[in-house]
């Protein structure tokens, strides 16, 4: 069938209530000198930074039955993130944040969770088959068949997981064939702290590439067909906020995967859409676009793929 789109995806959708304060969160008190209000989420940010880049980007998590009234349904829209195959229930609504941000663009997330995951089981493959890749986070542990379905229906399902609840997450990370984590997640999930080590552990045969990211040290990546594993060090940026930072590396990730990239190259892409993104406030408005990638990555001093050497 037409592939009418390149990325779909299901996960959070959250409004996010911004606070910037004058001191650093560790300082334990501070000024307030800004406050705004953005719309944020894990997958739902990941598409909006897909469709910025140029791609097409479907959101197919829950939305709410009343569409006048799903706000954050229309923001994905406006930024042109499709939602017309999106399942609709009457007590669908987003996730409410509280972020904090310090002078250096660290910050502090506190969320409201309590809201309904996942998507509609009765998805149609129709549906799915649409796209090359499918973007899901730790939430897709409410409708792991769905996941299950898309890649047997040979979608790339890049997974950004942060927490774990046990066997439902151990399966979502044999599902998922990128397995694009934060690296401190993935140092707990594994129990180990190397990301050598890290890397060769959460390796499998049906894996494609496992990416490690750590914010301004880079990203450390191994990919199938590979003996080397390799290391993307991080842009040097003056932080203005990092929410959303790591959204907006998945969705140019994935971008880059429907551009037929392979995984260290994705990772090289979206090192360079991730900086860009923040150097402005919030996690959706300094979104690159693909001029502005390119661009960057044209820089003399652009980071380059380093092999690393294998863990003793």
């Amino acid at each position: 069938m037409t592939r009418n789109l390149q990325v779909l995806g299901f996960g959070a959708l959250a409004i996010d209530d911004i606070i910037y304060v004058d001191r650093p969160l560790s300082a334990g008190k501070g000024k307030v000198i800004n406050r705004t209000q953005d719309h944020g989420g894990n997958v739902a940010t990941a598409l909006v930074a897909v469709a910025k880049l140029g791609g097409r980007a479907g959101f197919i998590g829950w939305l709410n039955d009343q569409p006048l009234a799903d706000v954050s349904a229309r923001e994905l829209e406006r930024h042109g993130v499709d939602i017309s195959f999106a399942p609709r229930r009457p007590d669908a609504r987003p996730i409410r944040s509280v972020i904090t941000v310090g002078p250096e663009g660290d910050r502090f997330i506190a969320y409201d969770d309590d809201v309904p995951h996942g998507t509609s089981e009765a998805l149609a493959d129709s549906t799915l088959a649409q796209a090359q890749v499918l973007l899901i986070d730790s939430y897709a542990v409410n409708a792991d068949m769905v996941v299950a379905r898309a890649r047997k229906l040979g979608l790339a399902v890049v997974a950004d997981i942060e927490w774990a609840i046990g066997p439902a997450t151990e399966r979502l990370v044999s599902l998922s064939n990128h397995l694009v984590l934060p690296l401190k997640f993935a140092q707990i999930y594994s129990c180990d702290t190397d990301p050598r080590l890290i890397l060769r552990k959460l390796w499998s045969d049906d894996r494609t590439a496992v990416v490690l990211t750590d914010g301004e040290r880079g990203s450390y990546i191994m990919q199938t067909g590979d003996d080397v594993l390799w290391h993307v060090p991080a842009y040097k940026v003056k932080a203005v906020d990092t929410t959303g930072a790591g959204d907006c590396f998945h969705g140019a990730y994935a971008f880059a995967l429907t551009q037929g990239k392979q995984p260290v190259a994705c990772a090289v892409y979206a090192t360079a859409a991730a900086a860009i993104s923040v150097t402005g406030p919030g996690g959706r408005r300094a979104l690159p676009d693909q001029s502005a990638c390119l661009a960057w990555m044209a820089k003399d001093n652009a980071p380059v793929p380093r092999p690393i050497a294998p863990p003793d």
